[in-house]
């Protein structure tokens, strides 16, 4: 089913159903959620996604697997072709998928699976070819490995409010002394409260925020030097070190490895 919404089907009496649809760049699906659980694949362009506990960030050929009832909202980093697998709650039940937001690789095969899925009529036959591809699709998404690519959002209010502002624009030259002062927190209190909330130093968040955010760039094709000094990093060296430290491997080498 293609450039159809999720919900036109959501009564379908199928375990999984599947979507495929377009997005002009920097489109935005304002917060929503859907009784199935969804598994966001960008074929192509990058995509952010926010919900109430962090930000995921997915690049061409990495999906989102979100949740039943989740509240979500979607940011398109540029012209963006997605397909989406649909799954029931009790087939995510019995398959044992994630309760959590989480960035998974993609395997060639279920890249191929999922570009199948939404061709399949909606009602498609349970016991013949097309039940097999989609019960193989539903195998295929949960021995799927976890990818690095998000950033926990802080509970307490004025935390979250200063970290999604970070989002937007994210620099390394961000300093604690700064946050701490914009949340009328002492530095002690900052520290200690940040990483209560998020599991994480405020520095280690700072750099996921600017690595996460260096790959929407990169991935529309900005210069790895300009990305660099936008985010305050000293130069391009230092910048592809922390990239190589944090996600296994070089910008360039991370881009062109489509599937995992």
């Amino acid at each position: 089913m293609r450039n159809a919404r999720a919900e036109t089907y959501d009564r379908t009496p199928r375990d999984v159903i599947a979507t495929g649809n377009d997005y002009a760049p920097h489109q935005v699906l304002p917060a929503h959620s859907h009784r199935r659980g969804q598994l966001l694949y960008a074929s192509t362009g990058v995509i952010t996604t926010i919900t109430s506990e962090g930000s995921w960030v997915v690049p061409p050929r990495r999906a989102l697997w979100i949740p039943p009832g989740v509240l979500h909202e979607v940011h398109m980093g540029g012209p963006v072709s997605t397909r989406s697998a649909y799954v029931t709650p009790e087939a995510v039940q019995q398959a044992g998928l994630s309760s959590r937001c989480q960035v998974l690789s993609v395997s060639p095969l279920l890249h191929e699976l999922l570009m199948e899925a939404v061709d399949l009529p909606a009602e498609y036959d349970l016991d013949g070819r097309d039940g097999r591809v989609m019960a193989l699709l539903l195998e295929e998404i949960r021995r799927m490995p976890v990818l690095p690519l998000s950033t926990p959002l802080p509970r307490e209010k004025r935390l979250a409010a200063l970290c999604r502002s970070l989002l937007e624009q994210p620099s390394q030259e961000v300093k604690i002394d700064d946050m701490a002062r914009r949340a009328g927190m002492s530095r002690r209190h900052f520290t200690r409260t940040f990483r209560e909330e998020t599991g994480m130093s405020f520095t280690a968040w700072r750099q996921q925020a600017c690595l996460l955010s260096a790959l929407t760039r990169l991935s529309n094709g900005e210069a790895i030097t300009q990305v660099a000094v936008d985010l305050g990093y000293g130069n391009p060296s230092a910048f592809t070190a922390a990239f190589r430290r944090v996600l296994g491997m070089a910008p360039s080498r991370y881009l062109a490895t489509p599937v995992g």
